[in-house]
């Protein structure tokens, strides 16, 4: 692979993530009954980064969860033998919450798929709702997201990539070309 563009930096990732904050009350009419829950690995800080927002903007600490998809792909087979399975954490009913759910990238749309799997066999919550970074079109799926940092149109042939502080050392959105 190599290096097309950087797309966004840390300052617009930043920016991009107030405003999915601001929409997101707007929407809820403030923040009771939310839930973040990010999806592993970027997701997470994600949703920990949106609830540091959503706590300077009302006052309010909404609760965060962390979600493993692993054994809802329905890729699973195809990925590894021996899949890495990491914990889901959600320590607050769902039923009782209108959840907004954290991703990095939005492509086919079967991680979200799986994800929605995963968290209504939890529960049943008020409402589910999708917030990503970076939504890169060619869906398989019939899913859209509700929040999006970043609508970036690419080709098939390459990778966004969405880098955290807290995953990779730096915040940064990047477009590389597969080879």
């Amino acid at each position: 692979m190599h290096h097309k563009a950087q797309i966004l930096d840390a300052h617009e990732m930043k920016r991009a993530m107030t405003r999915i904050a601001h929409e997101i009350l707007e929407r809820n009419k403030g923040a009771a009954d939310l839930a973040l829950v990010g999806i592993h690995t970027r997701g997470i800080p994600l949703a920990e980064q949106l609830a540091q927002k959503i706590a300077e903007l009302e006052g309010i600490q909404v609760p965060t969860g962390k979600l493993d998809i692993t054994l809802y792909r329905d890729d699973l087979s195809e990925i590894s033998r021996q899949p890495i399975i990491r914990r889901t954490e959600i320590n607050f009913d769902i039923g009782t919450k209108k959840i907004v759910l954290l991703d990095d990238v939005l492509f086919t749309g079967r991680t979200i798929r799986a994800a929605l799997d995963a968290l209504t066999d939890l529960g049943r919550p008020k409402s589910i709702q999708l917030a990503v970074m970076v939504d890169r079109g060619h869906r398989e799926l019939p899913i859209r997201a509700d929040y999006v940092g970043k609508n970036l149109p690419t080709s098939k042939t390459e990778v966004v990539k969405v880098k955290l502080a807290e995953t990779d050392g730096e915040d940064v959105v990047e477009l590389w070309e597969l080879e």
